[in-house]
């Protein structure tokens, strides 16, 4: 089980943090940018570092975070609330850059 230990007043940052990245990578999304253009890459970039918050993922551990994206999980229902095919549009995202900057 996971313990949180960060307070309120973080854990309302971290929210809020995250809530901006997932919204422009909906913009992106509706904009049509293919998840390799640079704008998307950027924001991936972007998603890793708010990852490295919490722990610092392998190429194989973020590729499997994105793979958590497309499954039947809360991260996929998440995501699809927001925009419908935004989970698979961020999971193809994720692959593309962590291929070209992680080992």
């Amino acid at each position: 089980m996971y313990e949180n230990s960060y307070s309120r007043e973080q854990n309302n940052q971290f929210a809020a943090e995250f809530s901006l990245i997932t919204d422009a990578f909906k913009h992106q999304q509706f904009a049509g940018a293919d998840p390799a253009s640079p704008e998307v890459q950027a924001l991936v970039a972007k998603h890793y570092e708010f990852i490295l918050q919490f722990w610092k993922p392998t190429r194989a551990a973020y590729k499997s975070l994105a793979q958590s994206y497309i499954l039947p999980t809360g991260y996929r229902d998440t995501y699809e609330a927001v925009n419908p095919g935004l989970a698979k549009y961020h999971y193809d995202a994720i692959l593309i850059w962590a291929d070209q900057n992680l080992l």
